[in-house]
């Protein structure tokens, strides 16, 4: 439902600091100055929240959020934006999330000039929604100064 051209393109959002959740998007190609844009997020179709710090365009159109403390449980969630162009609904677009990790934790080497090897332990960095440590993959540069 909604007008062709009113549905918001380019939806992001950046999960960054385990907790910190900044979407953004772009106005649709047909979508006038009086055209507004709410967003909410939440688990589930019924149990969402709608943004608290949008982000404006020039036109003081809503064009972006920054929401805090995010978790996302059950690797779930449900993004609705929504709104009106002169009394009449736009209509939904795709979207995508992407979380910027924070570098592995407890980060220790141990090397032994006896056996010329070493040993090196990290934990995990710390996500927003993933649990399951098998789900990274790491990658060691080791450089010779």
């Amino acid at each position: 439902a909604g007008m062709n051209g009113t549905a918001i393109e380019n939806f992001v959002c950046v999960i960054f600091n385990v907790s910190f959740m900044n979407c953004t998007w772009h106005v649709g190609r047909s979508a006038t100055e009086d055209t507004q844009y709410f967003l909410y997020w939440g688990p589930s179709k019924k149990d969402v929240t709608e943004c608290q710090n949008y982000v404006k365009d020039n036109s003081r159109r809503n064009t972006g959020c920054q929401f805090q403390n995010v978790t996302i449980e059950n690797k779930r969630a449900y993004f609705l934006v929504n709104g009106s162009r002169s009394g009449q609904s736009i209509h939904m677009s795709d979207y995508i999330i992407v979380e910027k990790l924070t570098p592995p934790l407890n980060v220790t080497v141990n090397c032994t000039e006896a056996s010329h090897r070493c040993n090196i332990c990290w934990q995990p960095p710390r996500t927003s929604h993933v649990k399951r440590s098998s789900c990274f993959k790491y990658e060691i540069v080791i450089e010779n100064k």
